[in-house]
C-alpha cells in the first residue's frame, strides 16, 4: 500500500480565476470517503456557489430566540477582510538533523516557531480568529416565555436529570417524553446543555432528535454544537455535525471549518492529517472561504513535521498552502519559504526550477537565505551527485558562521560518492569528527555504505570496528551493506560470520537472513540453507517472501532434489508468489515427470490457522467491508504506528495473508517497509466471516464464539488488541453487547480462566488480574510470535492501548456517564 497521502483537491465546485484553474488543474481528483451528494443538490449547490462569489457574509449577533426554518442554501464568503499577522522570528529547523532517528528522511522541527502566535493551535481556537466569522442566528427561547406551565416544569426537569445519567438510561428518559416533546423543546435542552458546558449530552439530545418523525434541520443549531465539539478537540462529533450539514445539500460555516481542522490538527490519532488536509481543501473549494493566516501556517507546520520520509507525500499539498497565501495576499513568513524548499528537496526526483524559485521569490521579499535552505539545497546537490554546487553551497555555509550541522557531512558526503569519489567522502567523514567532536550513527551508516559500494572491503570493515565501539545503536543498515559487499566480492565466510555478528546485535530482520540465504545456495550449501529457510518461515517476526522461496527452489533445482523442489512451488502456489522466469521452464520440465497436469495456483482458501488467527484478530477490533449486496467482503487491516507490538505483528499479519492481499497493498521483494494499513481483496469466501462479526456494517459478538476460543484466537487477540499492566494483569478489549461478553466469559471459566469485565461505554474490558494472567499466558504463550514474548510476558508494560486503560478499574462499577456516552458514540473520539 501506498503511504498515506493528503486527499487530492478537486476542480468541480468553485468558479476560479485563470490562475487559480493553471493550478488546480495540475492536481487530482478528490478522494474523500464520504459519500457525494445527489445529482440535484449537487448541481443546485454549484448553482449556488458560482453565483455566491459576488456576495458577502453578514455577521450576525447569537440571541435567544425561536429557530426560523432555513431553506436553500447559505450563500458562499467571498472576500473577506484579513489581517495580516507576523510570525515571530525563528531559527533554523536543522538541528535535529544531526540525530540517529534522521536516516532515511527527517522531519522539519518547529519547536520553537510552536511557541509563536501563527503556529499555535490555541490561538486557531482563540476569539480573535472566530469573532471576525459569519455565525448563522440561533434563536432559542427563555424558559419563562413559555405559556405552558407544565412545560416549562418538564423542560427544567430534564435540563436537572439528563447530565446525570449514562446512555441507556439517558434514551430512556428522553423516549418518555415523546408524545409532548417537540423540536423546540428538545433544541432548548441541547442548547442548555451547551450554556452549561455539557457538550456532550447536548451532542447526545442532538443525536437523538435526529430519529424523531418531527424532525427538522436546524442549521443554527448544527453549527454551534459542531464548533463546541471542535473546540473540544472532539474532532469525530464535530465531524459527524459536520457530514450531517453536507448530506442536508448545506454549506457549513466558516468557523465550522477552520474548528474542525485545528481539531484534527490536535489529534493524535492516524489518519487526522489527511482528514484535516480534506477538510481545509473544501473549505476552500466547496465553501469558498479564505482561511486565517493561522489555519493556512498551523496546517503547513503539521504537514512538514511529520516524522520520517512521509513529509515528503505532502509536498503538492503543501504547494497548495502556498498558493493560498500568495492568491490572498497573506505575509508569507521565512519558515514557509524554509519549509517548502526543505519539501522539494526531499522528493526523489528534485525539481530545481522550482526551488530556485521559491529562493528568488525569498530574496524578493527581503528574506535572507539562511542555514536551513542552504542545507534542504545541499541534501538536493546530494541526490545528483553535483559536487560543483555543492562546494558552493557548503561556503556559504561556512559564511554564514552559525555551525554546521551533522547532516550537511552527511549530504557532501554522498554527493561525492555520487559523482565516484568514495575517498574523498570518507575525508569529510574526518572532518565531521574533528569539527564536532564526532559522528553520529546516521554518518556511520553513510560512509560504510559508501564504502561497501565502492568495495574498499578495509576502510569499511575498520569503520565497522570502529562503529561498534562507539557505543551508538541501530547497526542493522550498516550490517546489510557489509553483506552485500561480501556476497558481490563471493567471501562467504565474511558474509557469515557479519550475519552472525548481526544476530548477536539486532533484532533478526528478513533482509539480512535473505542474503544469507543467497549466500548458502551460491555456494551449493543446501543443507544449512535449509534450516535457515525454515528458521525464517517459523519465525513470525522474520517470514518469508517470494525472494527467499525463489531462492531456495533455484537450490533444490540445481540439485536435483525435485520431491522438495516440488513442495516448495505448492508453497509458492498457495501464497501467489511469482515463479522468476529462468526458474518456470525448469519446474514445468519436474512437474510434468510426477503429474500428468502442472499444478497451478490454487483457489484462495484459509488454512486452519489463518482462521483462528482471524477469529483473534476481529475480536482484537479488525474490520470487515461489505458491498452494497454482501456478496464480497474486504478485511481492513490497520496497526497503531506508535505501538511496538503493532508494529512486529504487521510483517506477520502481512506474511500470513499474502495470498489474500489486494495487488495495490503489496510492496516489492526490494523493501521490507510494511504498510501499517493494507487490506485483502474483496472475496465472498470472507461472508462467513461478515456476517458473524460485522452483519450490519458493525463489531458483533457471534452467538457461537465459544466455539471458536482457541489458544491461538486468544494469542491473537492478546497482541493485537490486548494490554499488560505494570501490576501484570492481562486486559482484552472487545467492542459489542453484555451479553456476546458473557458468552466469553463463561467459555473463558471453561477454560479455566477467570476473570473480570469492565465496561466503558460499547468498550468492554476483560481483564485477567493476578495469578489468573498467570494462567492465561501459559495458555497462549505457544502462539505469541517470538519477538514479542519478551514484551507481553511480564516484566514491560506493553503499549497496545497503554492510554486508554491507565484509568480502567476492575474494582469499581462501569465508568461515569460522561465517559460512557463518549466511548458508546466512537470510542473516546479515537477513531477517524
Amino acid at each position: 500500500m501506498l503511504p498515506s497521502r493528503p486527499p487530492e483537491l478537486s476542480l468541480a465546485t468553485l468558479s476560479l480565476t485563470h490562475s487559480s484553474f493553471t493550478f488546480f488543474s495540475s492536481l487530482c481528483s478528490s478522494n474523500h470517503k464520504h459519500k457525494p451528494l445527489p445529482m440535484r443538490s449537487s448541481l443546485s449547490l454549484l448553482r449556488s456557489l458560482t453565483l455566491s462569489l459576488s456576495h458577502h457574509h453578514h455577521h450576525h449577533h447569537l440571541t435567544h430566540r425561536f429557530p426560523r426554518p432555513i431553506s436553500g442554501f447559505p450563500l458562499a464568503v467571498a472576500a473577506k477582510s484579513r489581517r495580516v499577522l507576523a510570525l515571530p522570528s525563528s531559527s533554523t529547523f536543522v538541528e535535529h538533523l544531526s540525530g540517529e532517528a534522521s536516516q532515511p528522511g527527517e522531519n522539519w522541527d518547529l519547536s520553537n516557531v510552536a511557541q509563536g502566535e501563527a503556529f499555535d493551535l490555541e490561538k486557531c481556537f482563540s476569539s480573535a480568529d472566530l469573532k471576525h466569522m459569519a455565525v448563522p442566528e440561533l434563536e432559542v427561547p427563555e424558559l419563562e416565555d413559555l405559556p405552558e406551565q407544565w412545560r416549562r416544569s418538564k423542560l427544567a426537569w430534564l435540563c436537572k436529570e439528563l447530565p446525570a445519567h449514562k446512555a441507556g438510561t439517558f434514551s430512556r428518559i428522553l423516549n418518555a417524553q415523546k408524545k409532548w416533546m417537540r423540536q423546540e423543546d428538545a433544541t432548548y435542552v441541547a442548547v442548555h446543555c451547551m450554556r452549561i458546558r455539557e457538550n456532550d449530552v447536548g451532542f447526545r439530545v442532538y443525536k437523538w432528535m435526529m430519529q424523531q418523525h418531527w424532525y427538522r434541520f436546524d442549521f443554527a443549531l448544527a453549527t454551534k454544537l459542531a464548533d463546541y465539539m471542535g473546540k473540544e478537540r472532539k474532532f469525530s462529533k464535530c465531524r459527524d455535525i459536520f457530514d450531517d450539514i453536507i448530506n442536508q445539500g448545506r454549506v457549513p460555516s466558516e468557523s465550522t471549518f477552520h474548528i474542525l481542522v485545528v481539531a484534527y490538527l490536535s489529534g493524535s490519532v492516524q489518519g487526522c492529517l489527511e482528514e484535516a488536509c480534506g477538510i481545509y481543501n473544501r473549505m476552500i473549494q466547496l465553501g469558498g472561504y479564505q482561511p486565517r493566516l493561522s489555519l493556512h501556517n498551523s496546517l503547513f507546520k503539521a504537514l512538514v513535521s511529520k516524522p520520517g520520509t512521509s513529509s515528503k507525500h505532502y509536498l503538492k499539498q503543501a504547494e497548495f498552502i502556498f498558493h493560498n497565501l500568495v492568491t490572498t495576499g497573506l505575509e508569507i513568513h521565512k519558515d514557509i519559504y524554509s519549509g517548502l524548499i526543505w519539501l522539494h528537496s526531499c522528493q526523489d526526483t528534485i525539481d530545481k526550477e522550482r526551488m530556485t524559485s521559491l529562493r528568488k521569490e525569498m530574496q524578493q521579499a527581503g528574506i535572507e537565505v539562511g542555514r536551513d535552505v542552504l542545507v534542504s539545497i545541499l541534501r538536493a546537490c546530494s541526490k545528483e551527485g553535483n559536487v560543483e554546487e555543492a562546494e558552493s553551497t557548503w561556503l556559504k555555509l561556512l559564511h554564514l558562521d552559525v555551525g554546521l550541522p551533522s547532516q550537511a557531512y552527511v549530504y557532501k558526503m554522498e554527493a561525492y560518492s555520487k559523482a565516484g569519489e568514495p575517498r574523498r567522502s570518507l575525508e569529510i567523514f574526518r572532518e565531521m569528527q574533528e569539527q564536532l567532536g564526532s559522528a553520529n550513527a546516521v554518518a556511520y551508516h553513510k560512509v560504510i555504505q559508501i564504502l561497501c559500494k565502492a568495495q574498499e572491503v578495509e576502510l569499511a570493515e575498520s569503520l565497522m570496528t570502529d562503529f561498534i565501539n562507539t557505543g551508538l545503536k541501530t547497526f542493522m543498515p550498516s550490517y546489510i551493506d557489509l553483506m552485500n559487499m561480501y556476497f558481490n566480492l563471493g567471501s562467504h565466510d565474511k558474509l557469515e560470520s557479519a550475519f552472525f555478528q548481526c544476530l548477536e546485535r539486532c533484532r533478526p530482520s528478513r533482509t539480512i537472513y535473505s542474503i544469507y540465504l543467497d549466500s548458502l545456495v551460491k555456494v551449493g550449501n543446501l543443507d544449512k540453507a535449509e534450516e535457515i529457510f525454515d528458521q525464517m518461515q517459523s519465525n513470525g517476526a522474520i517470514g518469508i517472501n517470494a525472494r527467499s522461496c525463489n531462492t531456495i527452489l533455484s537450490g533444490y533445482l540445481s540439485s536435483g532434489d525435485y520431491v522438495k523442489a516440488e513442495k516448495i512451488f505448492d508453497l509458492m502456489c498457495q501464497k501467489k508468489y511469482d515463479v522468476d522466469s529462468p526458474l518456470m521452464e525448469k519446474i514445468d520440465y519436474v512437474l510434468s515427470l510426477s503429474r500428468k497436469v502442472v499444478k497451478r495456483p490454487v483457489s484462495l482458501k484459509l488454512s486452519k490457522e489463518q482462521r483462528e488467527v482471524l477469529v483473534g484478530m476481529l475480536l482484537g477490533g479488525l474490520q470487515i467491508e461489505s458491498d452494497e449486496d454482501r456478496k464480497n467482503h474486504m478485511i481492513r487491516f490497520e496497526f497503531s504506528e506508535n505501538s511496538s507490538t503493532h508494529s512486529v505483528l504487521r510483517r506477520h499479519m502481512y506474511d500470513q495473508y499474502h495470498e489474500w492481499l489486494h495487488p495495490s497493498c503489496k510492496t516489492s521483494e526490494s523493501t521490507d517497509d510494511i504498510p501499517y494499513k493494507f487490506s485483502t481483496i474483496s472475496h465472498s469466501y470472507l461472508g462467513f466471516y461478515a456476517d458473524q462479526f460485522w452483519p450490519k456494517g458493525r463489531l458483533v459478538i457471534p452467538k457461537l464464539i465459544h466455539r471458536w476460543l482457541s489458544p491461538c484466537a486468544l494469542a491473537y487477540w492478546y497482541m493485537y488488541g490486548g494490554h499488560r499492566t505494570s501490576t501484570g494483569d492481562i486486559l482484552l478489549k472487545i467492542k459489542g453487547n453484555e451479553e456476546g461478553v458473557e458468552k466469553i466469559v463463561r467459555a473463558l471459566k471453561a477454560k479455566s480462566l477467570d476473570c473480570k469485565v469492565k465496561r466503558k461505554g460499547r468498550v468492554f474490558w476483560i481483564g485477567f488480574l493476578g495469578s489468573n494472567s498467570t494462567w492465561f499466558w501459559k495458555l497462549v504463550e505457544p502462539y505469541i510470535l517470538d519477538d514479542l514474548k519478551h514484551l507481553l510476558k511480564g516484566g514491560q508494560i506493553s503499549d497496545n492501548s497503554a492510554v486508554e486503560t491507565e484509568k480502567v478499574n476492575f474494582g469499581s462499577g462501569s465508568d461515569t456517564d460522561e465517559n460512557a456516552s463518549e466511548s458508546d458514540h466512537n470510542d473516546n473520539d479515537n477513531n477517524v
